[in-house]
């Protein structure tokens, strides 16, 4: 899906989405990716199921206010453990599909909040 939204070259807003990609400011990212106005980090895991603790440290050194954790075409909680590491380091947590997340991220970044949306994208077979 292709998102139409008043660019700003100097922030990264998702522009589109689908099944084993996002695009940020027009250019199509393949795999999970974590994306902040000022930043883009390709990102390992594919899953909700696949998420550790060791995959938070780059997420939370963006210094986020709010995480947009989108987990795929369908919204899939991973365990408690990671609202309280996201709480604990002062930002919170919101967990839905990843075009939710690619939409809820966009308007948060027009509002000017410090919003990181963390997106698992798995790789279509193929």
């Amino acid at each position: 899906m292709k998102l139409q939204l008043q660019t700003d070259a100097a922030r990264n807003q998702i522009t589109g989405h689908g099944d084993g990609y996002v695009v940020v400011n027009g250019v199509r990212r393949e795999g999970s990716v974590l994306v902040s106005a000022d930043s883009l980090v390709a990102w390992p895991p594919r899953s909700a199921g696949e998420l550790t603790v060791d995959h938070l440290a780059p997420l939370l050194a963006l210094t986020p206010e709010i995480v947009l954790l989108g987990t795929g075409a369908r919204q899939q909680f991973p365990g408690p453990w990671l609202a309280r590491a996201c709480a604990a380091a002062g930002a919170g947590l919101e967990v839905m599909d990843t075009p939710a997340a690619c939409r809820t991220y966009n308007v948060l970044l027009a509002e000017g909040r410090r919003v990181v949306a963390a997106l698992l994208v798995a790789q279509p077979p193929g």
